[in-house]
This record gives C-alpha cells, sequence and structure tokens, in this order.
C-alpha cells in the first residue's frame, strides 16, 4: 500500500473518530463512505473492521449503565448478529449499491423528521419484540451496506435514554455488529497480514479523533448535543446517498 494511501486512510479514520467521539456513532459509515472513492467496499470494511471494533468496546465500558443496557436491548443484540452471519455474502452481492442508497435516503428522513421535533416513542412492555424486529431488519442492512445505524439508532433513542446512557448503548450494539461482521470477513479469508499495517494505522488516528470528539461532546448541552447529533445524521445520509447514487449511475 503506497504512502500516499496509508495519509489518506490516517486522515479518514482521524475524521470518523472524532464524528463518534462527539455523537456516538458513525466511525463506519463516514470511513467506508470516504474510502469507498479509492477502494471497493469489501477492501475499505478490511480496514474498517478492527478500528471500529476496537473503538466500539472503548465506548461499551465508558459508563455505568451497561447491565441495564444488556437487559433491555438483548433482542436486539442477537438478533442483528444472527441476521448478518446470515448476509455474509450480501456486501459482494448485486444488490449491495441499492442498499447504500436506501440506507443514506432513511438517515435524512429520519434526521430531518427529529429536527423538526416529530416525536415517536416506543413502550417499555413493547421494547423488546420491537428490538428484535429491528435488529433482524438492521443486520441484513449492516451485512450489505457495512453500516449499522438504520433503523437500530432510532429505536434506541425511541426508548429514551439520557445522553450518555444512548452513546454507551450505541458502544455495545456496534461492538456486536461489527464482531459479526469480522467473523464473516475472516471466515472468507479477507482478514490477513495485508490489511495490518493500514489497520493499526487507523486504529491509532481513529482513537485520538475520538478523544477529541469526547472533549468536545463533554462541553454540550443535551439540546445542543441532539442538534448537532441529528445534523451530523443528515449530512451523513446525503453523503451516502449522493454517493451510492453516482456509484450506481456509473
Amino acid at each position: 500500500m503506497t504512502d500516499t494511501m496509508l495519509i489518506l486512510i490516517a486522515f479518514v479514520f482521524a475524521l470518523a473518530g472524532f464524528v463518534k467521539g462527539v455523537i456516538g456513532l458513525g466511525l463506519p459509515t463516514v470511513a467506508m463512505g470516504l474510502l469507498a472513492t479509492t477502494m471497493t467496499p469489501v477492501q475499505a470494511l478490511t480496514i474498517v473492521i478492527v478500528p471500529a471494533v476496537v473503538t466500539n468496546i472503548w465506548q461499551t465500558f465508558a459508563g455505568p449503565y451497561l447491565r441495564d443496557i444488556i437487559r433491555r436491548l438483548w433482542p436486539l443484540l442477537l438478533t442483528t448478529a444472527i441476521a448478518i452471519w446470515l448476509g455474509g455474502g450480501l456486501m459482494t452481492g448485486p444488490y449491495a449499491k441499492y442498499c447504500a442508497v436506501i440506507l443514506g435516503v432513511l438517515l435524512v428522513v429520519y434526521a430531518v423528521v427529529t429536527l423538526v421535533k416529530f416525536q415517536f416513542r416506543t413502550a417499555p412492555k413493547d421494547e423488546k419484540w420491537v428490538g428484535g424486529i429491528v435488529g433482524a431488519i438492521t443486520g441484513v442492512v449492516s451485512a450489505a451496506t457495512g453500516v449499522q445505524v438504520i433503523p437500530s439508532m432510532p429505536f434506541m433513542q425511541s426508548i429514551g435514554m439520557e445522553k450518555n446512557e444512548l452513546v454507551q448503548a450505541l458502544g455495545l450494539y456496534f461492538t456486536v455488529a461489527t464482531l459479526a461482521q469480522a467473523f464473516n470477513l475472516t471466515s472468507a479469508g479477507l482478514l490477513n497480514a495485508a490489511t495490518a499495517v493500514p489497520g493499526v494505522i487507523a486504529m491509532i488516528t481513529a482513537f485520538a479523533g475520538m478523544f477529541l470528539g469526547q472533549a468536545v461532546r463533554d462541553r454540550m448541552a443535551p439540546e445542543q448535543f441532539r442538534r448537532w447529533f441529528l445534523i451530523a445524521m443528515l449530512l451523513l445520509g446525503i453523503y451516502l446517498a449522493v454517493s451510492a447514487t453516482i456509484a450506481v449511475m456509473k
């Protein structure tokens, strides 16, 4: 891999780590979206997967809510992992590029609807069965696109978590999802020595960006955090939808 490519990887993951530090998610989405301009989605995922797993594990244990999160979200976690495993071949299939377009559109719709303060809630008695369905859908989308935010993230917001609890829940959820993806990549022989150097660079710069982003997040009031969280989702969705549409039209 050329020096220019390694510099690009360092920049991409510093930016992706910063986004994750501020809003609690976005590392795979930002990194894969930018890397996909110079390599295939599968190649991008082999670089993304290790820093995504490590930063998500860090985020998972950076808070006091883990036991309650597992109790509330275990159906979501379980069905996501199963769906990703069963959909292991979707990312290299002929319809993966269309899934990326749909995902970007869904992110935009969700961000716009929530920014205009349209509220929806999932009742506590419905959390587990709704979470199971949401996990299965998200797992299929994740297997095809490499990102795991729709519809899992709107669901987690709908069950009434406060800011830091939501960030920790996202860390646990993305840990489970990325580990399932790592299993698929390893089974297919795609994680090997050739991905080690870019993976280490990606991990170091992602952590640096994430620490900076966390410092920014800690200074934000809840409403300010919510607004920037949704604006970031909107921008991520627009970028993903536009880039994927251009790729489809080529």
